[in-house]
């Protein structure tokens, strides 16, 4: 430029041209620059501006040729003009800006970028990819983990770029993806080698809770835990180690993930091979327990071949109870087979089949019909459970409680804790049932009573239990029988039909008119029976047919008794040495002023030869437990008050 106050044109022309120049920089460009010189600490370049620019020697210590005066390098532009009038400039900026554009080519195009790990971050680590930083996650810098990364710290080596965003500085990479391509070759060409069935020697690199990985010279396989042995294992460490050399055969390749499936237990024999004949259902074995679940426990009868013995199996009396209550591992059991599946690789296994049965140890001990004794264990609305031992229980049911009491009321009066007489009446073993009855220890009141002469049309003693409106409750018999007189049965006469003219406690004679087994019921009746005795007294005193009234009859009967003589009391006329008669003297009926002995039993001690009272009075002790026993009626003379009565009339 002319140092004139008069600039010529080609002046004006070279400050056009650098004012061009300089308006078309930006500050955060990369520029190019010409090296001037070098100083010490500096290298001094010419950006085409007014000023020069410095940029310190040691931005340029990583490059492979330090630059020389008159070189042309790239550097970045950090300020056009700073406090001194220079423009600050930076060598380092300019590179780095290099790199990010590099960087996002390989990115689009899916190339792999050299780096190096150059330190640790939460979660993963740096890398430095020649002057950018990225971030490098823990789970991918190999495939499988890796505990110490120290080997690989400034190694130059190729990663692959996951993301990248420049706005935010944010670059990350995965040394796995890298690794993972490279693998699937050397796999692909490895596998191709490979053929199902193949036997191989590998190395144990792994071990976990589901198998272990074999290295097979390049490529891995999986040793699972069920194909290491044909026996129970509990973890795949109890069969291989890690850096172990083993024998393994190729179970399956899958092409399209290229993994391998490797087996230890081909090798050998299957141990279920004839399995039903070394097995036969029946058999009773010896076997460990080796497992123990809630459905049941496993039992090992040899190596390889393991048997399950169902909860249901265990105890003939002990259930819903978990297995581990009855049985423990490692314990040496005795079972025997149920059914064996060879198809499904399953034996079923039973515990208590080789114990005693105890129903059939019960009924061998307590035949049907035996009574025994037990403590209620447990009430329910449709019987009593009685314990029978330690571990049997018996059941009675609310039917089988009482004989004169509905189900509902007999069971109210037991409380657990109670000993009770039961009998036996079923043993079903197959449904392991125990079938007892209290009522019928004490045997059945209307059975006892028929066989006692209570038989239709027969005569019975009753004893007034209850007296109601409508009629009498009365029992008889040994054991008692209830039954009910209703009033229209309590006399022949209309105005003695009275229930209110008995009082508990009075002994009065009826006659059974009928006898339903069915539904317990004993019919009774006074009236029929005073028909009955009038019948008889016309029979034996006139005849229907004569034309002569009951009163004539009865009269004429009455006539006759009493033109004989009675016997003045002591008299032994006609007495045998028992105090007994053979026909009645003098009054014939007077029988009937002991208070409690009605016609029936009336009849019954003139049968036995007893017409008087004063026969009675007469009578020893022994003459009369005999004529008691004679008449089945032991201790009733006495009871009743006979003799005493008889005494006083006397």
């Amino acid at each position: 430029m002319s140092t004139t106050m008069n600039p010529t044109s080609a002046d004006f022309a070279a400050l056009f041209e650098g004012s061009a120049a300089a308006a078309a920089m930006q500050e955060g460009q990369v520029i190019p620059a010409t090296v001037l010189r070098i100083d010490n600490d500096a290298i001094v370049v010419d950006i085409g501006l007014k000023t020069e620019g410095r940029i310190p020697v040691k931005e340029f210590a990583l490059e492979e040729k330090q630059p020389a005066p008159g070189d042309l390098i790239d550097v970045y532009l950090d300020r056009i003009e700073n406090a001194l009038g220079e423009a600050v400039l930076s060598r380092d900026k300019a590179r780095r800006e290099e790199r990010w554009i590099k960087l996002e080519k390989s990115f689009t195009k899916g190339e792999p970028v050299k780096g190096a790990i150059s330190g640790r971050v939460k979660g993963g680590f740096t890398v430095d990819l020649g002057g950018v930083n990225a971030f490098l996650p823990g789970s991918q810098v190999d495939i499988r983990p890796v505990r110490d990364v120290g080997p690989l710290m400034g190694e130059i080596q190729p990663f692959a770029i996951l993301k990248l965003d420049r706005v935010r500085g944010n670059i990350v990479v995965s040394r796995r993806a890298i690794l993972e391509e490279s693998r699937a070759e050397q796999r692909a060409e490895i596998v191709s080698d490979m053929a199902e069935g193949d036997i191989r020697k590998g190395i144990v690199k792994n071990i976990t809770d589901y198998g272990a990985f074999v290295d097979l010279g390049g490529i891995d396989g999986l040793l699972h835990v069920t194909d290491m042995s044909y026996k129970r294992i509990n973890h795949p460490s109890q069969v291989v180690e890690v850096g172990q050399e083993v024998r393994v055969q190729i179970i399956k390749i899958n092409p399209e993930t290229q993994r391998i499936s490797l087996g230890m237990k081909q090798l050998g024999s299957d141990p279920w091979d004839n399995i039903s004949s070394r097995y036969p259902t029946g058999a009773r074995l010896k076997g460990t327990v080796t497992n123990i679940t809630d459905y049941g426990a496993f039992v090992e009868l040899e190596d390889g071949v393991e048997g399950l013995i169902h909860v249901s199996e265990m105890s003939w009396t002990k259930k819903n109870v978990h297995p581990g209550k009855i049985l423990s591992t490692s314990q040496e059991v005795d079972v025997e087979v149920l059914d064996v599946d060879s198809d499904k690789r399953r034996i079923s296994l039973g515990l208590k089949q080789t114990m005693d049965n105890p129903w059939n140890a019960f009924l061998a001990e307590n035949p049907v019909g035996t009574v025994i004794e037990g403590e209620v264990r447990g009430i329910t609305e449709f019987g009593l459970f009685v314990g029978l031992g330690p571990d049997l229980d018996g059941m009675v049911h609310i039917n089988d409680i009482s004989w004169d009491k509905p189900g509902d009321q007999a069971i109210e009066a037991f409380t657990k804790g109670d000993k009770v007489r039961a009998k036996v009446l079923d043993v079903d073993i197959d449904k392991e049932r125990i079938s007892l009855g209290i009522k019928q220890v004490s045997g059945d009141p209307i059975e006892a009573a028929s066989d006692a002469g209570a038989k239709r049309g027969s005569t019975v003693t009753c004893t007034v239990t209850e007296v109601t409106s409508g009629g009498i409750e009365v029992e008889f018999g040994t054991p008692p029988v209830k039954s009910f007189i209703r009033r229209s049965d309590l006399s022949r006469d209309r105005a003695d039909q009275r229930p209110e003219r008995f009082a508990v406690g009075d002994k009065v004679d009826a006659k059974v008119i009928s006898v339903d087994r069915a539904t317990r019921r004993v019919s009774l009746s006074i009236k029929a029976l005073e028909i009955a005795e009038e019948a008889e007294a016309v029979a034996q005193y006139g005849s229907a047919d004569a034309g002569a009234s009951l009163g004539d009859i009865l009269g004429a009967a009455l006539a006759s008794s009493k033109s004989r003589a009675k016997p003045a009391a002591g008299s032994d006329a006609d007495v045998d040495d028992r105090g007994r008669l053979d026909g009645p003297q003098g009054e014939a009926d007077d029988l009937k002023k002991l208070k409690g002995l009605g016609p029936a039993f009336e009849k019954k001690l003139n049968e036995a030869g007893v017409y008087h009272f004063w026969q009675i009075v007469q009578m020893s002790d022994e003459q009369i437990a005999e004529l008691e026993e004679q008449l089945g009626i032991a201790g009733r003379f006495a009871r009743d008050g006979w003799k005493d009565q008889a005494a006083d009339l006397a």
